[in-house]
């Protein structure tokens, strides 16, 4: 007697309710582990990828999918037997701790991060992968960098380190229990974000500032760096300055996070005035990114990319002018233009305009294209980007959590990433913080007094 294979099933959702499918970039982070049990099994590669696999084909199905553009819409497609499983390469390297460290804080994409095809989502290519790792090794087995790299127009920050969480712990299991079938993962994830469209208010009408439309001939699908070398400063902000922080807030009635924003923004806007004068009646922008999720009730555990972005403008000389708290008061309210309405006119503005691009790709049109204001040029620029309650640094494969983990590189002038140090609580404020400020070469934030004393020590 024969049995017949099962049926393949074919399940699918848009994304285009997903305002980072905008986004259409690969985002990158390497975390350094340091085997310091002296574990002869440390990271092994064959239980590191049989975990990887097992997650995505066991629990997130549209990681182990495919893009799709079709008529107007963009689509996760993903089946019950075949998989788009993610890619994971390996690497030995005869070199020490110290200097696989540096290659890490340096940002050594080249060397530790895994090589990736084009973003770009087309009605030709649909072979992209959604996530990519590449495991460095040291021939010493004192450590390894696992290289992670996902698809924005899937995930957001939130998502990706909740599937992190996820991954660490599947693998974590299946080292120390061998070959099992049942796992209990921290959160379990679900898909496609929630229809929302009860929130939608016909009589308010909002400009959407934050994005702008270029022209589709002069515009590609990668954020670009401009005319300009951009290069990296870390700052960190300690605990001591932290609770000033804390306090400066309170008085102006603001958060922590929009207080440190400010004073970002007045510290990197000053100091470009100083340098240039005359650019005094040009606009300087505050943009940051905003997780819509617990304002609209939505768990995090939804695996999605549904960030947006809101924004505000004064004259590089008004923001010269004002003090720290004038200024916090215009980033709470940027970020308090998030209200439900603001989001689902939002996604109702980005999905109109997105259906006009792939139509106007199917007919071979040029029009215009949808871009983040933050990465056209403005004279001065602040993109905040928070990260500081992410879960980064619980991710234990098995063997501990993370000495270090790197942001990516980001090089666009003007972003600001908050990252939490290992042993950073986001409610006690109980260690150090640390900024990665993209700027160009010729900015020397130690010109700046508002600045400079969050300057951090090279490695070297």
């Amino acid at each position: 007697m024969t049995t017949d294979a099962p049926e393949t099933t074919e399940t699918r959702f848009s994304i285009l309710n997903n305002p980072s499918y905008l986004y259409q970039v690969y985002s990158s982070y390497m975390l350094e582990y340091k085997n310091n049990l002296n574990t002869d099994e440390f990271f092994n590669p064959e239980v590191l990828k049989k975990s990887l696999n097992i997650l995505v084909r066991k629990y997130y199905k549209p990681v182990a999918g495919w893009f799709q553009a079709h008529d107007n819409d963009i689509d996760v497609v993903y089946y019950s037997d075949k998989f788009n499983d993610p890619p994971i390469s390996t690497q030995i390297l005869d070199i020490d701790y110290k200097t696989l460290s540096r290659h890490v804080h340096n940002n050594n994409i080249d060397l530790l991060i895994p090589a990736t095809p084009s973003a770009a989502i087309t009605y030709e290519d649909n072979d992209i992968p959604m996530i990519l790792v590449k495991a460095t090794y040291l021939k010493s087995n004192e450590a390894v960098v696992l290289g992670v790299t996902y698809h924005h127009s899937l995930m957001d920050g939130t998502a990706f380190w909740t599937f992190m969480a996820n991954w660490s712990a599947l693998c974590k299991q299946l080292h120390e229990h061998g070959d099992i079938t049942e796992f209990d993962i921290p959160h379990p994830p679900t898909f496609e974000f929630p229809n929302v469209s009860h929130l939608r208010n016909p009589s308010k009408m909002f400009e959407h500032s934050e994005y702008v439309l270029v022209d589709a001939d002069k515009c590609v699908m990668k954020f670009q760096p401009g005319t300009e070398k951009i290069v990296v400063t870390v700052l960190e902000v300690s605990v001591e300055q932290q609770q000033t922080l804390r306090q400066q807030a309170r008085n102006c009635n603001v958060s922590f996070t929009e207080m440190l924003s400010a004073v970002l923004w007045k510290g990197t806007n000053d100091i470009r005035l100083q340098l240039n004068p005359e650019i005094g009646s040009g606009l300087s922008l505050y943009s940051c990114a905003v997780n819509p999720r617990a304002r609209m009730g939505v768990s995090n555990d939804v695996c999605a990319s549904p960030t947006t972005h809101t924004s505000c403008e004064q004259t590089v000389s008004e923001i010269a002018a004002l003090d720290l708290c004038d200024i916090a008061q215009l980033v709470h309210e940027a970020i308090g233009m998030c209200t439900g309405e603001y989001l689902i006119s939002s996604f109702d503005f980005l999905l109109k305009q997105r259906r006009q691009e792939l139509d106007d790709e199917r007919n071979n049109r040029i029009d215009k294209k949808l871009m983040l204001v933050y990465v056209c040029p403005k004279v001065v620029k602040c993109i905040a980007l928070s990260s500081r309650t992410f879960p980064i640094y619980t991710t234990d494969f098995g063997f501990g959590t993370p000495e270090y983990v790197r942001p990516p590189y980001l090089p666009f002038d003007g972003c600001m990433r908050i990252w939490p140090t290992p042993l950073y609580d986001a409610c006690s404020s109980n260690a150090p913080l640390e900024v990665y400020v993209s700027l160009p070469e010729h900015i020397d934030l130690s010109k700046s007094p508002l600045l400079s004393q969050f300057l951090k020590a090279s490695m070297d």
